[in-house]
C-alpha cells in the first residue's frame, strides 16, 4: 500500500515537474500532504509549509518514507483534485498585480493612453467576475479600487464586494468593506444585502472584524439599516475592549446624523464614557455628546450636569505631567483639550451658572498654554471661542482679545486670519477691547496676503467711530492709493459710509471725498458720485472751495477718474462764477482756460460718454455764469449738433435752441439747483450706533415767505408765457407746513404746460412755450434735473413719516394731482440705513373702500447702503366721508434674513381726501 502511494506522488511530482517551476512546496492539508508550486503557493498563504525544495532536488526528498516530516495518513483522492486544480491555475495566466498596474497608469502619456490600459483591465477584471474566480476575487476589487479613485467606473464590482465580505477571510473582510464603502451608499439597493453580513461581524470574536463592520455601518448606513443595527451598537458601546467602544462611538455618532430620533437609546451608555480612561474613548465620547447637544435641547439639558466632570478632565489634562502616549509637541493631547473646549462652548451659552463653572479653568488653559507651538495656539483659539460664546467675566473676555492680539502677531499668516476673522465676529461684543489693537490691526492692511489685507480692512472700518475717524481715514486712504482693483471699490464705498457717518464737519467730509475720488479712480461705485453731488449741494458755504479743488483735479489727466471728472464737471457747472470770482485764488483763473479744458473733455476718447454728457450740460450752464466767450461756448456745442452719439446729438441739437429763438429762456432755465433733500444721521453718545434723523419741519422763514416766493413763481410763468394779459391762479396754502418742493416735480409741472393746465389759465390758443416743448423736445430729463425750482409753482407736498424700524425707513410725499381734485398721488421712498443692502424688498398697500388705489411699479427691489427705492401710488377719493387710511406691509431680505412686517399709516393730512 506504502509503495503504490508513493507511486502515485511521483506521478504527480512529475506532471508538475513538465510545468517547469521555478520551486515547489511541501504543505500539510486537511487531506494529507500537498505538492504546490511557487505561483499555487501565493494563494493559500494561510497553509502550514513544512518544508521547500528545488525541483532539481525531488528525487532527494523521495520516497516520503524516508522524509521524517511526511505524514502518511492522507485521502490521495482529495490529493489528486487539488494538485489538479493547482496545476490548472497554474497554466492560467497570473493576473496583473495592484502595484503593476499603478505603474502602467503612471507610465502612460496621454490620457487616451490611460484610458486603453484602464479598459484593458476592467474587461479582464469582468471576465474574471463572469467565472465565478474567486483565487484571485481580491487582488482584481483593490484594483478596481483604485481605479474608481482615478473617476472611472466601477460600479460592476458592488456584488462581488459582499461576496468578498461574506468570506471568512480577515483580508477578503478588508477588501470586501473597503470596497463597499467606496461603491455603495445609501441609494444603491444592493447595499441592503449587507445588513445580515454587518450583523454576524458586529458578533464576531475578533475585534478588527467589528470595527471593519462598525466603520462600514458609519459610512453607509441608510435610515433603515440604522434603525436595525442601532441596538448592536448600544451593545457594543458598553464593550470590554476600549478598540471596540470607540468605533461603536463614531458609529452611533454616524447614526444619530442619519436619524436623530434614536438618540434616545445612546444616553445611558454615552454618559458612561466620560469614566473612561482611553483617551481615544474619551475623545469619541466627547464627539458624540456634541453633536446630541447640538441636535436637542432637552438632550443639552440634560448632559448640563456633567460640566464639573469635563472641567475636571481638562484640569487632569493641564496639570498632567509628561505622558509620552499622549504627548503632541509638549502638550498633553490637544485633540481631546480642543474637544472638551468646544462642548463647554455648547453648554455654557446663555447659562450663567454653567459659565461660572468654567471661567476659572478657562482662564487657565488661557495663561498655561504653550503659545510657541502650533498646537498651543489650536487649543487657545478653542479657548477664545469659548470664552467669547458663554456668559464670562470681563476680565476674561479682554484676556481672549488680547491673546487674538498676539496672533496677529504671529509669523503664521493662517494664524492671523482666524485672528483677523474672529476679532470681526468680537469687535461688536467688546469694542474697546478690540481698539487697543486697532495698530496692529491697521498694520494688517500692508500683509502680502490678499485674504488678509481683505479681513483687515473689514476689521477696520468696524472700528471707525467718532472718536477716532480722522486717524483711521488717514490710513484708510493711504491704504486705498496703493490697494489693488479688487479691493478700491469696497473700500471707497466704505469709506463714504463712515465719512457720512461720523464726519467731524462738512469741510472735512468733503475733502475725504476728493480723496476717494482721486485715488480709487474708475473704481469707484456710483453711489459715491451722488453722495459727493447731493452733500456738495447742500454745503452752501464750501461750494466756492469745493469747486476751485475739483478744478485743480480736473486740470489734469482724469481719463482713469471719470467718477472724478463727473463730479467736477457738475461742480464747476454750477458754482462756475465762485471759480473766476474769488478772492482766495493763488493762480488766476480765466474763462478761455476753463474751456479748453471742457474741450479736452469732450473730445478724449478716454472719456466715456456718461461724463461727456456731464461735461456738456456743465458747459452749457456755464453759458450763464461767463460772459466773454459765450459764443465760443456756443460754438462747442453746437460742434455735437452731428455727433455719432445719439444722446450727446440730442444736447447739443437741444441746447443749440437756448441761443437762438429762446436765449431769453436760458438764463432762467439754467439757474442754481437748490439744495437737495438729504436724510442726515446722528451718532449716539458711545459713536457706534447709528440713529436715524430727518429734519421734517421747515424754518419758519420759509412760512413766512411764502407769498414772496408765490410771486416770484409766477413772474417766471408770464415770462415763459411772453404775454402779461394772462391771468395767473396761485394754489391756496394749506394749514400744515409744506415741505421742500421734489425735483420730479419739475417734470410734471413743465411737461403739462398746455392750454388746459389748471395752473394756468391763458386765453391765447397756444404759446411760445407750448410750441417750444411740442416741436423741439427741448426740455429733457438731464437738463431739467440740473434746473432751477425755486420760481416755479408746484403742487402742495407733505411728507409723512409711515415707517421707521431696524435701519429701514419709508416716507410719503402726498400731494393733490392736478388732472383731478378727487386724485392724491403718494410718492413712497425707501430708505436703507443699514450697513448691509436690503434685497427682494416688497411694498404692499391697502386703502379703505371708500378708495381706490393704483400702484405703480417700484424703481428697484434693492435698496443699495445708503440708497433709496421710490414707488408712485394714486389714490382717487369715490367717498367723501371716510378720511384716508392706508395698511401697509413690508419684506425684504437683510444679510440673508427674511423680514416681514406691517403697520397703519392714519397721519395723513385732511386735504389729501377732502
Amino acid at each position: 500500500m506504502q509503495s503504490t502511494k508513493n507511486n502515485e506522488f511521483s506521478s504527480l511530482f512529475l506532471q508538475i515537474k513538465r510545468l517547469k517551476p521555478r520551486k515547489c512546496y511541501l504543505a500539510s492539508h486537511s487531506a494529507g500532504i500537498i505538492i504546490i508550486t511557487t505561483e499555487v503557493y501565493t494563494m493559500w498563504p494561510q497553509s502550514n509549509f513544512t518544508y521547500s525544495f528545488d525541483m532539481e532536488d525531488v528525487n532527494n526528498i523521495l520516497p516520503f518514507d524516508q522524509n521524517r516530516r511526511f505524514n502518511p495518513a492522507f485521502n490521495m483522492a482529495a490529493i489528486k483534485q487539488v494538485i489538479n486544480e493547482a496545476v490548472e491555475r497554474v497554466r492560467m495566466p497570473t493576473p496583473t498585480r495592484l502595484r503593476d498596474l499603478i505603474r502602467q497608469i503612471r507610465a502612460s502619456r496621454t490620457a487616451a493612453e490611460e484610458r486603453s490600459v484602464i479598459n484593458k483591465e476592467c474587461a479582464y477584471i469582468r471576465s474574471t467576475f463572469r467565472e465565478e474566480d474567486s483565487v484571485w476575487r481580491c487582488r482584481n476589487i483593490a484594483k478596481l479600487l483604485y481605479i474608481h479613485m482615478l473617476g472611472y467606473p466601477a460600479h460592476f464590482g458592488q456584488l462581488e464586494c459582499l461576496k468578498l465580505i461574506a468570506s471568512p477571510r480577515f483580508t477578503d473582510k478588508r477588501i470586501g468593506y473597503l470596497g463597499a464603502m467606496l461603491l455603495l451608499d445609501e441609494r444603491q439597493d444592493v447595499h441592503l444585502l449587507i445588513t445580515n453580513c454587518l450583523k454576524n461581524d458586529l458578533n464576531s470574536s475578533t475585534q478588527f472584524v467589528v470595527g471593519l463592520a462598525l466603520c462600514t455601518l458609519g459610512a453607509i448606513a441608510s435610515p433603515e439599516m440604522s434603525r436595525d443595527l442601532a441596538s448592536e451598537v448600544e451593545r457594543l458601546m458598553k464593550s470590554p475592549n476600549a478598540y471596540i467602544r470607540k468605533k461603536a462611538a463614531l458609529c452611533a455618532f454616524r447614526i444619530i446624523l442619519k436619524v436623530p430620533e434614536l438618540m434616545e437609546i445612546f444616553l445611558p451608555a454615552t454618559r458612561s464614557l466620560l469614566t473612561e480612561k482611553n483617551h481615544g474613548v474619551l475623545v469619541t465620547g466627547v464627539t458624540l455628546i456634541t453633536e446630541m447637544c447640538e441636535n436637542s435641547i432637552d438632550t443639552l439639558q440634560h448632559f448640563k450636569k456633567i460640566v464639573p466632570n469635563l472641567v475636571r478632565i481638562l484640569k487632569n489634562l493641564i496639570l498632567a505631567g509628561y505622558s509620552p502616549e499622549h504627548d503632541v509637541s509638549g502638550v498633553s493631547d490637544p485633540f481631546l483639550q480642543v474637544k472638551i473646549l468646544r462642548l463647554l462652548r455648547i453648554l455654557g451659552k446663555n447659562d450663567a451658572e454653567a459659565s461660572e463653572a468654567m471661567n476659572d479653568i478657562l482662564a487657565q488653559v488661557a495663561t498655561n498654554t504653550e503659545t510657541t507651538k502650533n498646537v498651543g495656539n489650536t487649543i487657545l483659539y478653542e479657548t477664545v471661542l469659548s470664552i467669547m460664546d458663554i456668559k464670562s467675566e470681563s476680565g476674561l473676555r479682554v484676556l481672549a482679545v488680547n491673546i487674538l492680539g498676539r496672533f496677529l502677531l504671529n509669523n503664521d499668516k493662517n494664524i492671523r486670519y482666524i485672528a483677523l476673522n474672529t476679532l470681526l465676529k468680537t469687535v461688536y461684543i467688546d469694542t474697546s477691547a478690540v481698539q487697543r489693537h486697532r495698530t496692529t490691526i491697521l498694520e494688517c492692511l500692508k500683509d502680502p496676503d490678499v485674504s488678509i489685507r481683505r479681513r483687515a480692512l473689514e476689521l477696520s472700518f468696524a472700528l471707525v467711530n467718532s472718536n477716532n475717524i480722522r486717524t483711521m481715514m488717514k490710513e484708510l486712504l493711504i491704504f486705498l492709493e496703493k490697494a489693488d482693483p479688487e479691493f478700491k471699490a469696497y473700500c471707497s464705498s466704505c469709506i463714504v459710509l463712515a465719512a457720512e457717518r461720523y464726519s467731524p464737519n462738512n469741510r472735512w467730509h468733503l475733502d475725504t471725498l476728493l480723496k476717494v475720488l482721486v485715488a480709487a479712480g474708475n473704481y469707484v461705485r456710483d453711489d459715491v458720485i451722488s453722495c459727493t453731488i447731493q452733500l456738495l449741494s447742500e454745503s452752501t458755504d464750501q461750494q466756492g472751495y469745493m469747486a476751485r479743488e475739483l478744478w485743480l483735479a480736473l486740470e489734469k489727466d482724469t481719463g482713469d477718474r471719470q467718477p472724478l471728472a463727473q463730479v467736477a464737471t457738475w461742480a464747476i457747472g454750477e458754482y462756475g462764477e465762485s471759480l473766476l470770482n474769488s478772492s482766495e485764488n493763488v493762480m488766476q483763473i480765466s474763462e478761455p482756460d476753463v474751456i479748453a479744458v471742457y474741450q479736452r473733455l469732450l473730445t478724449s476718447l478716454q472719456n466715456s460718454m456718461i461724463t461727456k454728457q456731464y461735461a456738456l450740460t456743465s458747459l452749457m450752464k456755464l453759458s450763464t455764469r461767463f460772459h466773454s466767450h459765450v459764443e465760443k461756448i456756443r460754438d462747442v456745442i453746437e460742434s455735437f449738433n452731428t455727433s455719432l452719439h445719439m444722446e450727446l446729438q440730442q444736447r447739443g441739437v437741444e441746447y443749440s435752441q437756448l441761443f437762438g429763438k429762446y436765449s431769453h429762456l436760458r438764463s432762467a432755465l439754467l439757474e442754481k439747483m437748490p439744495p437737495m433733500e438729504v436724510t442726515r444721521t446722528a451718532n449716539n453718545e458711545d459713536g457706534i450706533t447709528n440713529v436715524e434723523v430727518e429734519d421734517q419741519t421747515p424754518s419758519p422763514t420759509n412760512e413766512i415767505g411764502q407769498d414772496s416766493e408765490i410771486q416770484d413763481s409766477n413772474a417766471f410763468l408770464l415770462l415763459l408765457e411772453g404775454n402779461t394779459d394772462n391771468e395767473i391762479i396761485s394754489p391756496s396754502l394749506p394749514n400744515n407746513k409744506p415741505s421742500s418742493v421734489d425735483n420730479q416735480d419739475l417734470l410734471d409741472l413743465l411737461g403739462g404746460l398746455d392750454v388746459g393746465t389748471p395752473i394756468i389759465q391763458s386765453s391765447a390758443p397756444t404759446t411760445v412755450v407750448d410750441d417750444f416743448i411740442s416741436n423741439n423736445n427741448i426740455l429733457n430729463n438731464n437738463m431739467l434735473l440740473s434746473s432751477s425750482t425755486d420760481n416755479i409753482i408746484t403742487p402742495e407736498t407733505t411728507t409723512v413719516k409711515a415707517y421707521d424700524k431696524n435701519g429701514l425707513q419709508i416716507d410719503f410725499t402726498v400731494s393733490k394731482s392736478r388732472e383731478s381734485a378727487n386724485t392724491t398721488t403718494i410718492t413712497m421712498t425707501a430708505n436703507n440705513n443699514t450697513p448691509v443692502p436690503l434685497s427682494e424688498f416688497l411694498f404692499q398697500a391697502a386703502v379703505p373702500k371708500a378708495f381706490q388705489l393704483q400702484m405703480l411699479p417700484p424703481s428697484s427691489t434693492v435698496i443699495p447702503v445708503g440708497g433709496s427705492v421710490t414707488q408712485v401710488m394714486k389714490v382717487v377719493l369715490t367717498n367723501n366721508s371716510a378720511p384716508l387710511r392706508m395698511r401697509i406691509r413690508l419684506s425684504y431680505n437683510q444679510g440673508g434674513t427674511s423680514i416681514l412686517d406691517q403697520t397703519e399709516v392714519n397721519n395723513f393730512p385732511s386735504d389729501s381726501w377732502q
